[in-house]
């Protein structure tokens, strides 16, 4: 675990795990509970030459305006599929079903040049490798002045103020400067800070960040949360953070969904979830951080791997893995049910955990 884990959070918070959930309330809770974007019953499945392999199985999900929501869970649970699919970004191979609405609209249903609209202008989204993001031939200028055209219709030297308001937006000194340098003459803190100001170019209503906090360094890692969490006070924007880092998740996050082997597993507010995890895979996550506040311990690793797709065992997913697994957990797929008011958890014996 790196120290960004801890950085931020507030003292003197009710903390498990030296964590301390974040306890703003979203913007959206303060207003209207109408959601801004709606996944139901999400579905995808790969064509891999011989059949189609589900990835994905039935994914429902709200954000509200203003809303932070977290996603987490291993490499290979969905995560990023999710959002992918419901842009419409996952390519030919890929069989998509459920719905996906946007304000009430059905994106799922909206042309290609419908959608090509929507994203970067409505939802944007920033992915964890912003080397590979950015083209190494074309300057920062060009690539950012692009974007600020598409989709505000800007050109010329209006293009060029807005880019240089952006980039001083996202706090990249010397921005004049910055427009014409290439990407490899930029950190990957100072290029992930690009990703950001060509995803604000359009003022979305809701940035999708995936792992943005991936290969920087733990310092750089809490300055670019730090920005999210400013840009989104600012702007009003929700905010859907993609990541693996519970301490991530905790210090920015209002509510959190937990996903394993392509199925929601736990959603609850922030604090809920961490004060009293409900799923097995959500409570093997944190027995497996250190606590600052407890005495030292051996950690408590998580036996297993996350199964491949196409190969899920009968049953629950996770019972292969889980200590509380018995043959009814083999007998059926556990749905999303309360616990709590706002707090869902898939398990059989979330009662008795």
């Amino acid at each position: 675990m790196s120290t960004l884990d801890f950085v931020g959070l507030q003292p003197g918070a009710a903390t498990v795990r030296g964590f301390a959930p974040a306890v703003a309330k979203p913007i959206a809770a303060q207003g209207s509970g109408d959601a801004l974007v709606r996944i139901a019953g999400l579905t995808v499945a790969f064509d891999d030459g011989k059949r189609h392999v589900p990835v994905l199985h039935g994914i429902d999900l709200e954000i509200r305006r203003g809303e932070t929501i977290g996603i987490v869970g291993e490499s290979g649970c969905g995560k990023s599929v999710t959002w992918l699919a419901a842009l419409r970004l996952l390519g030919k191979r890929a069989r998509i079903g459920g719905t996906v609405s946007l304000d009430g609209q059905p994106m799922h249903d909206f042309s290609d040049a419908a959608m090509a609209r929507i994203r970067g202008k409505q939802i944007a989204m920033i992915f964890q490798d912003p080397a590979s993001s950015l083209n190494p031939v074309h300057r920062i200028g060009r690539q950012l002045a692009e974007s600020i055209s598409l989709h505000r219709g800007l050109t010329g030297q209006a293009a060029r103020a807005e880019a240089l308001r952006l980039l001083d937006r996202v706090h990249i000194p010397n921005p004049g400067q910055r427009l014409s340098a290439y990407p490899h003459e930029l950190s990957g803190g100072m290029n992930q800070r690009v990703m950001i100001a060509m995803a604000l170019a359009g003022e979305p209503d809701l940035l999708v960040a995936d792992e943005p906090t991936t290969a920087l360094d733990a310092t750089i890692q809490a300055q670019i949360l730090d920005l999210l969490r400013e840009i989104r006070q600012d702007s009003g924007m929700a905010l859907a953070l993609i990541s693996h880092d519970l301490g991530v998740i905790a210090d920015i996050c209002d509510r959190v969904m937990v996903m394993y082997a392509g199925r929601v597993v736990e959603a609850a507010d922030s604090r809920a979830l961490f004060a009293t995890p409900g799923h097995p895979y959500t409570q093997g996550l944190l027995a497996a951080l250190p606590d600052l506040d407890a005495p030292h311990r051996r950690l408590e690793a998580i036996a297993g791997t996350v199964p491949e797709p196409g190969k899920l065992p009968g049953g629950c997913s996770f019972r292969l893995r889980c200590p509380h697994a018995d043959a009814d957990c083999a007998a059926e797929v556990p749905g999303l049910g309360h616990i709590d008011k706002a707090h869902q958890v898939a398990c059989l014996k979330a009662d008795s955990l």
